[in-house]
Formats: structure tokens, sequence, C-alpha cells
């Protein structure tokens, strides 16, 4: 009986991460231009590294009316503010996905350096993203912290990318 529900609960699991990575990797809309590229730097995610950082807790933890209801509210409150951060910089990578797609399409030359990277990019940071959600639920039930670094490392790759390929003047509208 024990191994039925074993079984039954990693089935469940296994459904969860496939319908979150399908989820996670749909497109989204495109208004693509040079100044828009410049204006998606990685520093705009930078109090991510922070929100759920281990020093904030010890803060709460710290203050004379601290209990743990208190510090619950906090986890929650600052997860709410993450997954806010999280979502914007999901809707950011999917554009500059779909804009590398678009030029790779309309490149004159066959860019297959680009679709690998791409694909690596875009594999990397699906499951990155996932991992993160992931490490945010342990997070607010009070288990472990979160490490956003390498998410954001994989959205500045493909950003700089895009920027390589988009010329100063003009850009393009989808």
């Amino acid at each position: 009986m024990g191994l039925l529900i074993a079984i039954a609960f990693l089935v469940c699991l296994a459904a969860a991460a496939a319908v979150l990575y399908h989820r996670l990797s749909a497109p989204t809309s495109l208004p693509v231009t040079a100044a828009w590229i410049d204006e998606l730097s990685v520093d705009r995610y930078e109090p991510m590294k922070r929100l759920l950082a281990p020093e904030e807790l010890e803060f709460v933890r710290s203050h004379p009316r601290y209990t743990p209801r208190k510090a619950a509210e906090f986890r929650r409150e600052r997860c709410r503010l993450f997954q806010s951060y999280l979502n914007c910089l999901h809707a950011d990578f999917q554009r500059v996905s779909m804009a590398l797609k678009i030029i790779m399409v309309q490149s004159r030359y066959d860019r297959p350096d680009l679709a690998a990277l791409l694909i690596r990019t875009e594999r990397a940071f699906v499951l990155g993203l996932m991992m993160v959600h992931f490490r945010v639920l342990l997070y607010r039930l009070g288990i472990g912290t979160v490490e956003v670094g390498g998410l954001l490392k994989v959205f500045e790759t493909a950003r700089l990318e895009l920027r390589s390929l988009v010329p100063v003047q003009g850009g393009m509208a989808a």
C-alpha cells in the first residue's frame, strides 16, 4: 500500500512539473526596440536577491515582538513580492527569446549557432525557473533559502545576445 501511494505521489509530481514546464515556456507578446532591450538591465531584478535573504528573516527574529506567526506572515509577504518579480522576469525572458526567434527566421543566413544558443538558454531558464518556484515553496514553509543568481545570469546572456543583434536605431515590433 505504501509503494502505491509513493508511485501515485511521483506521478502527480511529474504531471505538475510537466504542466509548469509547459506554462513557463509559452510565448508572450513582443514590443521590441533597441531602447527596450537596453532597459531590460538585470539590475532591475537585484531586489530579488535580498527579498528572501536569510538576513532579512534574522532581522525579523531579532525584533522584540517576534512570534513564529509574524515570521510566517513575513515569509508569505516576501514570497508574494518575489513571485511578482519572477513573473516580470519570465515575461521579459519570453520577449527576448521571441525576438531572437524572429531575428533567426528573418535572417538572410542560417544561424545554427543562434538556434543552439536559444535552445540551451530556454531550457536552462525554464528549468531554473521551475527550481526557483520549488525553492520559494520550501522557503514559504520555513525550509531553506532561494538563490536566483543563476536564473538572472541566463536571462542576461539572452538579453546581451539580442542586444548584439538589434541595431541601435530602429527595432522591431510584432
